[in-house]
C-alpha cells in the first residue's frame, strides 16, 4: 500500500489518504505513508519519504505503534498512544498534525486505519509535549522523559515493558498536567 500525505498551514491538519483496503494488513492497521516534508513523531523528525505505520501486538497492546522505513529493515521507534475517536469512519486513512514553529517539522497528532472510528494519538515525552500544548493552544497525552524510550526493540525489550506502565497524562497549553480522562474523555489504557 503506497499513500501520499501532504501537510498544511493550519494548527491542526486533517488530511485523507488513499489507502487500498487490504484484510491481511486490519488486524496490526499496517499503513504505509508517504511524507513530503519532515514530520515530528515522538523522540524523532521523519526525514520526507516512506514510512510503515502498525501496531506492535494488536491483540495485547492496541495503543502501541511501531514505525518502520518503507522496507520495514529499520525500525524507527516503538509509541504509546492513547485512544482517540472519530463520530463516523472513513474509507480513507486519516492523519492530523499539530503545527510546529515556523523550520520545525508538524507533529504527527493522531492516526486513524480506514474504517475505524477508534485511532491513536501519540503520547509525546512531557518536554515535547509542553511545547506542542502551548504552540498549538490544546492539550497533548505525554508521558515523563525517563519513560520515554523510542528506540525499543520489540515487544519484551525492557523499555516497552517500562513505557506500558508509564503514567500518562495530558499537558495543557498553560502548562498545568491533568489526567487524560478530563480531557481527552478516556482515561490512559496503561493507568489501572
Amino acid at each position: 500500500m503506497k499513500v501520499m500525505l501532504f501537510t498544511s498551514a493550519a494548527i491542526v491538519a486533517s488530511v485523507l489518504l488513499a489507502v487500498p483496503t487490504a484484510r491481511a494488513d486490519q488486524w496490526n492497521q499496517k499503513t504505509t505513508m508517504t511524507f513530503n516534508e519532515p514530520v515530528e513523531i515522538p523522540g524523532h523528525a521523519l526525514q520526507p519519504g516512506t514510512y510503515v505505520f502498525k501496531l506492535l501486538n494488536p491483540g495485547l497492546d492496541p495503543n502501541v505503534v511501531e514505525v518502520y522505513n518503507k522496507n520495514e529493515n529499520h525500525l524507527y521507534g516503538i509509541f504509546l498512544t492513547i485512544p482517540d475517536y472519530r463520530l463516523a469512519p472513513t474509507g480513507k486513512v486519516i492523519v492530523t498534525f499539530a503545527e510546529r514553529p515556523v523550520g520545525a517539522p508538524d507533529a504527527l497528532q493522531a492516526w486513524f486505519y480506514p474504517g475505524d472510528t477508534y485511532g491513536h494519538e501519540f503520547v509525546y515525552p512531557h518536554s515535547e509535549a509542553m511545547r506542542l500544548a502551548r504552540a498549538n493552544n490544546r492539550p497533548v497525552a505525554s508521558m515523563p522523559d525517563e519513560d520515554f524510550n523510542s528506540q525499543a526493540t520489540g515487544a519484551n525489550d525492557p523499555s516497552v515493558q517500562a513505557m506500558r506502565q508509564a503514567h500518562v497524562q495530558a499537558v495543557m497549553p498553560n502548562g498545568k498536567t491533568v489526567e487524560t480522562g478530563t480531557v481527552f474523555g478516556t482515561a490512559a489504557p496503561n493507568n489501572h
